[in-house]
């Protein structure tokens, strides 16, 4: 599979042209310099994983060769790291940012809180595409995501922006489930550690989350959890046999379900501030897209038990337009009826 996506990217780069005088302008701009990626998260989750990897190679193929550096700004389910590129980090092309998944959908359920504009970000390119997965304890007695109709659980996540909150809430609203959030961890690690020690029972992150962290969980005749349910646009490879949740409403629900999924695309990647020179846009997308097609790129993201599943920036920036063009008043409005509910 890696090799199939790394020949496509490949073609890709083939298409993509920038002039001798543009590169050269743009080597002397990253020449010497250092380009921060901030990560929405605490260390340790795959935004984090992703990043590092992205921190060690993307620097190779920008002319010039700048040093690339990680920073964390973990808050608010990553809505503060984006706050901050949005409004306050400088737009010379030397910061850049994991963005969110669902960055398109916080804009929309929460507008007033969300202080950004997701269509104004400049996208550079992303690395993996991802489905959320709720996975529980087995102790719970559950085996089955209906089963969550007679049984309640404690689930655990970052805050009410992240896809850890908003999944589980649209899940157990449409399905009439049992059960409550938790929030105030610090990334996916953390949330997974609660559920381990008990303090929690359930949490939903994207598969790579489980499967690096906690593989052992999965495994034998009695596992510690169970993959229950997931979403996105098409079943995670790695399980065909856990349920959709877009299969499993109602057909006049199906576009919440769909509404949600939009997060599954945007995956693992870069996003540029508003305000970056196009000529610089470019280069970097270019210099990302090279990125995923080297393969001393993919070996580190195996080494990491990371999939390599490359998007283009191009691509990204036309995901979210449309995703944020064509959701209607009227699914906006049920998912926030699902996801905040009136107390």
């Amino acid at each position: 599979m890696i090799k199939k996506y790394l020949a496509i990217t490949s073609a890709l780069i083939v298409g993509i042209t920038i002039s001798t005088a543009v590169v050269a302008s743009n080597a002397k701009h990253f020449k010497d310099r250092t380009v921060t990626i901030v990560i929405p998260y605490g260390p340790g989750g795959t935004y984090d994983k992703y990043g590092a990897s992205f921190s060690n190679h993307l620097g190779k193929h920008i002319p010039g060769k700048p040093t690339v550096i990680l920073q964390h700004m973990p808050g608010a389910g990553g809505s503060k790291a984006q706050a901050y590129m949005y409004n306050v980090a400088p737009a010379k092309g030397f910061h850049m940012f994991v963005p969110l998944d669902n960055v398109v959908v916080n804009q929309l359920l929460r507008p007033k809180r969300m202080r950004y504009k997701a269509d104004k970000f400049h996208y550079l390119g992303s690395s993996n595409q991802t489905n959320v997965i709720m996975v529980v304890r087995a102790d719970t007695g559950i085996k089955k995501i209906q089963d969550m109709k007679n049984i309640a659980v404690i689930g655990a996540t970052s805050g009410t922006g992240s896809s850890g909150y908003l999944t589980p809430m649209v899940a157990w609203g449409l399905l009439n489930l049992k059960g409550r959030m938790i929030t105030g961890y610090k990334g996916s690690s953390r949330s997974i550690l609660a559920v381990e020690q008990g303090e929690s029972q359930m949490a939903a992150f994207n598969w790579l989350a489980w499967s690096s962290k906690v593989p052992h969980w999965f495994k034998g005749k009695k596992p510690f959890a169970r993959a229950i349910l997931q979403t996105g646009f098409f079943k995670d490879p790695d399980l065909p046999d856990v349920p959709m949740l877009i299969d499993l409403v109602a057909k006049k629900d199906r576009p919440l379900v769909g509404f949600l999924a939009s997060a599954g695309p945007i995956g693992r990647g870069l996003a540029y501030p508003p305000g970056v020179k196009s000529a610089t846009v470019e280069t970097v997308r270019t210099a990302y897209n090279k990125m995923n097609a080297d393969p001393k790129f993919a070996a580190e993201l195996k080494k990491r038990k990371l999939r390599l599943i490359p998007s283009t920036g191009k691509k990204i920036q036309e995901i979210v337009n449309t995703a944020l063009k064509e959701s209607s008043p009227a699914v906006i409005a049920r998912v926030k009826k699902l996801v905040f509910p009136k107390k």
